[in-house]
C-alpha cells in the first residue's frame, strides 16, 4: 500500500471562517507509523484521565500523557497535570511536525484510545496557559476516527477522517470560534493514539 497515492492539499483550509485548519493526511510510510503506534501505546506513561464535571471527579476509561520541554503545569477540567520529559521518539516526532508546520511546540498531550467507545465530547483548547491563537499540531497514530468541528455560533460543522500517520493543525482563531471532539463509533475496534502538540506559555 502507497501511504502517499492520495494527494492532499496541505493549503486547504477546511473551515469555512473564523480560523484555519490544514490537514496535512499521512506523513510516514505504513511500517514508520506502525512503529510509532507501539512504541506509543508500550513507552509511554499512561494514566486514566481526570475530569471534574457536575462538582466530581471521573475517571475515563481514555489514558492520557502529558509531556514537555520542562515540567510545567497545565490545567483543563480543573485537574492540574505536571509534564514529565520527552522521550526521544517524542522529540522525533516534534521535529517532523514543526518541519511540516513551520510552527513551534513546547509540550504535547497524548490520548490513548483503546477502542471506538472512547471518544471526547465538544470542547475547544483555550485553557489559560496555552498561546493565545497559537498553533496545535494533532498526530494521530492507529485505528482512523472522524474528527468534528462546530462553530460556536452558527453550529455549522465540518469532519474530517484522521488516518494512521497523519497530521492536523488547527491555528488562528480556530480555538475562539469552534468547539470539535471525537465522536465514539462501534466501527471502530482497535486502539488510536494521538498527540497534540502545542506551546504553553511560561509567565
Amino acid at each position: 500500500m502507497n501511504l502517499f497515492s492520495t494527494v492532499v492539499d496541505e493549503d486547504h483550509n477546511l473551515l469555512p471562517k473564523n480560523g484555519i485548519v490544514n490537514y496535512y493526511g499521512q506523513l510516514m510510510t505504513q511500517e514508520k507509523a506502525d512503529f510509532y503506534l507501539k512504541n506509543l501505546i508500550e513507552n509511554i506513561i499512561w494514566k486514566n484521565d481526570e475530569l471534574f464535571m457536575f462538582g466530581k471527579t471521573i475517571i475515563t476509561k481514555r489514558k492520557v500523557a502529558w509531556y514537555g520541554d520542562t515540567n510545567f503545569n497545565y490545567t483543563y477540567s480543573k485537574v492540574s497535570k505536571e509534564a514529565l520529559i520527552w522521550t526521544p521518539e517524542l522529540l522525533a516526532l516534534k521535529v517532523l511536525i514543526e518541519e511540516k508546520s513551520g510552527e513551534t511546540y513546547n509540550s504535547c498531550l497524548l490520548n490513548l484510545y483503546h477502542n471506538g467507545s472512547e471518544g471526547m465530547g465538544w470542547h475547544s483548547d483555550a485553557e489559560k496557559e496555552l498561546k493565545k491563537n497559537g498553533a496545535i499540531a494533532s498526530v494521530s497514530f492507529g485505528a482512523e476516527r472522524k474528527f468534528t468541528f462546530k462553530h460556536k455560533d452558527s453550529k455549522e460543522t465540518v469532519s474530517q477522517n484522521l488516518s494512521h500517520g497523519s497530521l492536523l493543525v488547527m491555528k488562528e482563531e480556530t480555538q475562539t470560534h469552534w468547539l470539535h471532539r471525537l465522536p465514539p463509533t462501534t466501527r471502530v475496534t482497535t486502539p488510536r493514539v494521538n498527540l497534540t502538540f502545542r506551546t504553553i506559555e511560561i509567565l
